[in-house]
């Protein structure tokens, strides 16, 4: 289901400042510069074959919509770099310059579902630069501020330090036609951070809930996320607006971003959307159904119980961040009196359930790109203070996904080279300061074709090194000693016995005495 909402139209009329001395006498009218355009066509006239374009929106919450539409409809236009935290989905948001063959390459953090786009970077048809989500946004603040490069611990002995994923591959996934870009590191007070260059904008796409005529603009919710980094970083910014208002509408205290940054305003056309409608209904109903009255599938079981027993490791009051898919199911087995603030790297702190069919709203989404609630206390911000939030060490624990975890605690979970690359997304930052952050990974302990994925050494691309320090199966848990690289078994579950766990177990661990159950 597609959820559309378009927006309301307004105009402006021209206008001119007064400027007055501190004595309250006016001087001369100072005639200002027009920022506001009637047609979109006019105010992206300037873009140019080769330009790096900076496309705000994570998802489809925030994207620019009405300004990649009009692009898309000037083919001459190529070559272009897009640099944005997704590569659109469907026939929406950078979707569409991919499927006109105007993009050469994309920067961007996650795939996501766009499996057009994955097929076109495996058949060598377009680069592409994988860039972990806190760092993407850091790079286009960093060039905004005058800042040429900084060091952050993020991507830190993986490949995004080496430069082992390939940019472009050149018709054959053993055939890298342009490499990874190789990092500088350093050793700050012990610990190895990694040099990242900033992103410079040729032009910078973005969405606003409100502008007024001088360019001050205002985001709604999480439609903030990447919006606010990009608008200050470009050659050229175009802004899209679903309220163009007049100067003093906006209270200052309300402004998120100041109009100096802003060039062109236009009035926002096209219908937001939303990616995963999900309500409370639909949960509800869900577990109502006759299929769900049979009792609950074998694949349903074991993810709530790893969900379950990894909800035990949550105290009252603790920040929380929650990776998509099983890790989501967590808050489903907090105890009674057990209260947390759910953080959402898309910018949000104080995240509630799926909301009822009434109340959704486009502008209010998790990591996951489905709709969400906020609680009383909530708080929204954009991408750039939600990463320094969790690289920061200011989330209590992390709680993720992996295809493999080795027995060291380093963790692999955003691709299979060659075959899958769904991308980097928060889940780097996320592990990056591991010291301060608890980082659990819950998965299931056998991949697909029976192999452990408690290994010894990961063989898959690392998301972070030394970085784990609880390992949750449906068969096991693990605690994990990260400076010393080993780790012990602490639980085993119910049905299961410690044999069972030793032959499905590639990793070698010591068992604790006396063994915990699950």
């Amino acid at each position: 289901m597609v959820l559309r909402v378009h927006f309301r139209h307004c105009k402006v009329a021209p206008f001119s400042l007064q400027i007055r001395t501190l004595t309250g006498t006016a001087t001369e009218a100072v005639p200002h510069k027009k920022k506001v355009w009637d047609s979109v066509d006019e105010a992206i006239k300037d873009v140019k074959s080769g330009d790096i374009i900076l496309s705000g929106g994570f998802g489809l919450c925030g994207i620019p919509e009405t300004l990649i539409t009009a692009l898309a409809k000037k083919p001459e236009i190529k070559g272009l770099t897009a640099v944005s935290n997704n590569a659109g989905l469907g026939d929406l948001g950078l979707a569409k310059l991919l499927r006109s063959g105007q993009l050469d390459k994309l920067m961007i953090s996650y795939l996501g579902g766009n499996k057009y786009f994955e097929q076109q970077y495996l058949k060598g048809e377009v680069s592409l630069e994988l860039v972990p989500q806190g760092t993407l946004v850091e790079r286009m603040r960093a060039h905004a501020a005058g800042i040429p490069a900084f060091f952050t611990p993020t991507g830190a002995n993986t490949a995004v330090e080496t430069g082992g994923i390939p940019i472009r591959l050149g018709g054959s996934v053993d055939i890298v036609k342009i490499p990874g870009n190789k990092k500088e590191h350093r050793i700050f007070n012990g610990k190895r951070y990694v040099m990242e260059p900033a992103i410079a904008g040729d032009v910078a796409f973005v969405h606003a809930y409100k502008a007024d005529e001088v360019g001050n603009l205002q985001f709604r919710y999480a439609a903030n996320n990447f919006n606010a980094a990009m608008v200050r970083n470009a050659k050229l910014t175009i802004v899209e607006a679903e309220e163009i208002v007049p100067v003093g509408s906006i209270d200052p205290n309300d402004i998120h971003v100041p109009g100096i940054y802003v060039d062109r305003i236009v009035q926002a056309t096209e219908p937001k959307e939303v990616e995963l409608l999900t309500v409370a209904e639909d949960h509800e109903s869900s577990a109502a159904s006759p299929d769900a009255k049979k009792g609950p599938s074998t694949a349903q079981t074991m993810r709530h119980r790893i969900a379950g027993r990894a909800a035990k490791e949550i105290r009252d009051g603790m920040y929380i961040n929650l990776g998509v898919g099983m890790p989501t199911l967590v808050t489903e087995h907090l105890p009674p009196g057990v209260n947390v603030w759910l953080q959402s790297e898309n910018g949000i702190l104080g995240m509630g359930p799926f909301p009822p069919r009434d109340k959704v709203d486009p502008d209010i989404i998790n990591a996951g790109k489905e709709t969400v609630s906020l609680l009383p206390g909530a708080s929204v911000f954009d991408s750039g203070e939600s990463f320094a939030m969790i690289r920061g060490g200011h989330v209590d624990v992390a709680i993720l996904g992996a295809m493999e975890v080795s027995q060291a605690g380093d963790i692999a979970n955003f691709m299979v080279p060659g075959k899958l690359v769904k991308g980097i997304g928060g889940a780097m930052d996320l592990v990056s300061n591991p010291d301060k952050t608890k980082v659990i990974v819950v998965m299931q302990h056998c991949s697909k074709d029976g192999s452990s994925k408690v290994v010894k050494e990961c063989s898959l691309p690392l998301t972070g090194a030394r970085a784990v320090s609880q390992i949750i199966t449906e068969l096991a848990v693990f605690q994990v000693d990260r400076h010393n690289g080993n780790m012990e078994l602490i639980e085993i579950a119910e049905n299961t016995t410690l044999e069972e766990v030793k032959a499905k177990t590639d990793a070698e661990f010591t068992v604790r005495e006396p063994l915990g159950r699950f």
